[in-house]
C-alpha cells in the first residue's frame, strides 16, 4: 500500500524522519521513532521488517519533495541556465543557515553506513543523486549547452562537496562560492556563436 493511503506507515516515516535528520540514524532507536509516532513497537514492526529497511523508506519520503524544491528554485528564476543553478546553491545557503539545518540527509546517512555498501538506504541515496544528475544534464541539453552530461555531474560533484565542507565548517558560504563556481562552469560549456552557423 502507497505511504499516502497508509497513514500508519507516513506515521512512522514522519516520525523517523524528525528523528534521524536531527541526531542521525545510529544514534535512534527503533523505540524512540515508536514513541515519537505514538505506536507500539509491534505496530512499528508490522510495517518495517528492520531499522534497515525504515531507514531506507526516510531517505525515500525525501527523495522527491527535495528534487521537487531544486527544480522549483531552478524554474523561478529568471535568466540563463547560469542564474537558474546559481539560484538552487543560494536557495540551499539560504536553507543551511537556519539553525536546525543538519546538512544533506542523503549524504549524512551515506557516511554512517559507509561500512555497508549493500544497505537499502545507500541504493535509494545514489538513485536519488543519479536522479538529480540525469535531471540536471537534461536541464542542460534543453539549453544547448555542451556535454550536458560532463557539466551535470561537475556540478553535482559542487554541490556535494559544498554539503561535506559546511558539514565540517557550518559556514554557509561554501555552498555560495560552489554555486559561483558552477555558474562559471555553465558559462564555459555555452556553445560559440558561430557554431549554429
Amino acid at each position: 500500500m502507497p505511504d499516502a493511503l497508509n497513514p500508519t506507515r507516513k506515521r512512522i516515516i514522519d516520525a523517523a524522519t524528525k528523528l534521524f535528520y536531527a541526531e542521525g540514524i545510529g544514534r535512534v532507536s527503533v523505540d524512540a521513532v515508536a514513541e515519537k509516532a505514538g505506536l507500539t513497537k509491534r505496530t512499528l514492526y508490522y510495517h518495517f521488517q528492520s531499522k534497515d529497511d525504515l531507514i531506507a523508506a526516510y531517505l525515500d519520503a525525501r527523495d522527491q519533495p527535495n528534487l521537487k524544491q531544486m527544480a522549483g528554485w531552478f524554474e523561478s528564476e529568471e535568466g540563463g541556465p547560469d542564474r537558474k543553478v546559481q539560484a538552487i546553491f543560494s536557495n540551499l545557503a539560504r536553507v543551511a543557515r537556519h539553525p536546525k539545518w543538519k546538512g544533506c540527509g542523503f549524504l549524512r546517512t551515506a557516511a554512517e553506513l559507509a561500512a555497508m555498501p549493500g544497505h537499502p538506504a545507500i541504493k535509494v541515496g545514489a538513485r536519488h543523486k543519479a536522479n538529480f544528475e540525469s535531471w540536471l544534464a537534461d536541464e542542460m541539453a534543453n539549453r544547448g549547452l555542451l556535454e550536458p552530461k560532463t557539466l551535470a555531474r561537475e556540478i553535482v560533484l559542487l554541490m556535494d562537496g559544498a554539503f561535506s565542507t559546511m558539514l565540517i565548517h557550518r559556514n554557509a558560504d561554501y555552498v555560495e562560492a560552489a554555486g559561483h563556481a558552477a555558474a562559471v562552469l555553465i558559462r564555459s560549456r555555452v556553445p560559440p556563436a558561430d557554431a549554429a552557423n
